[in-house]
């Protein structure tokens, strides 16, 4: 039997699709540690359900799942004490701060594999690690609400300004989201001004609805929240002041219909499940490092949802569709920095 326990905000098992692969591979046991807590996080959400997909095409496969909390300043430590235990021949995980941390742990234990989404570093031998194109992300969130702010969406204000909450600072944020997310704006106006605040926690909702509800009386009729549990304060706040959201990394259209005008997507639940079938199978390149986009079926923007098509005008959704396209067919690149 094979045993994964994924580790996450959660542990779990996983496994390979067929009996002729899974002969292939040796007795494995598997820890994926999900930092933070499953509720209100949607990237970790795709992650255990990634996992838990490949799991169920292997009969007899395990899964736990175990949440490992907010304190980032803990997390290293965990990590260390799932390694020192030497349980586990792989440890997944998905945050862009993971990787830094890991490279500290696998000094100390050289044995331990690591498999690591939403991150980058290269050149350790045990580490893989796979990240989002963020820029493209984040491009498409500012594109959608430039548009909206320019007119695009019924009820904006004359003033040209945008707003991203954040529940906290950290460098993919700083360098990609929000240089992407003015980027994607200032490609149809550079006048656009961005108006970006930070909650300092993943949870406090009354903290995002003030912030929310502060930078929209200055002038933001449009605001990317990317803030875990205060997201939720975010799009009631954006809800009384009749202003609008712009959703990241899952479908938001149904959190608050008509109040949601875009939602800028990445498919963690498949990068988590095909890499973890690379694993099992052998397969997975320790030591590489990967980047994913658009044009790869991972990043992407919704625009078959019916609520979608029912808040935004259609002129709206032809350009958001005409920037999407050149995306992924590679006329309009957006590389990330390789660092």
């Amino acid at each position: 039997m094979k045993r994964i326990v994924l580790i996450a905000t959660a542990f779990a098992v996983v496994a390979l699709g067929s009996a002729s692969a899974a002969e292939k591979v040796k007795k494995s046991s598997i820890a994926v540690f999900v930092p933070g807590v499953m509720s209100g996080s949607p990237i970790y959400e795709m992650l255990v359900a990634g996992v838990k997909k490949a799991s169920e095409e292997v009969p007899g496969t395990q899964v736990k799942v175990i949440e490992g909390g907010f304190n980032q300043a803990e997390w290293e430590s965990k990590l260390t004490s799932l390694a020192a235990t030497g349980s586990f021949e792989l440890l997944i995980s998905s945050n862009p701060a993971i990787p830094a941390l890991c490279s500290k742990v696998s000094e100390r234990f050289p044995k331990q594999k690591f498999l690591l989404l939403d991150g980058h570093m290269t050149g350790n031998p045990n580490i893989y690690t796979l990240r989002y194109n963020q820029r493209e992300q984040s491009y498409l969130a500012g594109f959608i609400a430039g548009l909206a702010t320019t007119g695009g969406i019924p009820g904006a204000n004359k003033a040209k300004r945008i707003g991203l909450v954040a529940g906290q600072e950290y460098p993919a944020m700083n360098g990609v989201i929000l240089p992407g997310y003015r980027e994607g704006a200032h490609a149809l106006d550079p006048a656009i001004e961005i108006d970006f605040r930070v909650v300092g926690n993943w949870y406090d909702a009354a903290k995002g609805a003030e912030l929310a509800s502060s930078m929209i009386r200055d002038g933001a009729d449009v605001v990317l929240t990317i803030a875990g549990g205060a997201n939720q304060g975010v799009v009631q706040a954006a809800s009384n002041a009749k202003a609008s959201v712009v959703w990241f990394d899952i479908d938001g259209y149904a959190i608050k219909p008509g109040v949601i005008i875009g939602s800028a997507v990445v498919r963690q639940d498949k990068a988590a499940y095909e890499q973890t079938k690379r694993y099992l199978a052998g397969t997975l390149p320790f030591g590489k490092a990967e980047t994913v986009g658009v044009k790869d079926g991972y990043v992407g923007f919704i625009e078959d949802s019916a609520l979608y098509i029912s808040t935004v005008p259609e002129a709206t959704r032809k350009r958001m569709a005409e920037t999407v396209s050149k995306l992924r067919s590679g006329k309009l690149a957006l590389p990330m920095a390789d660092k």
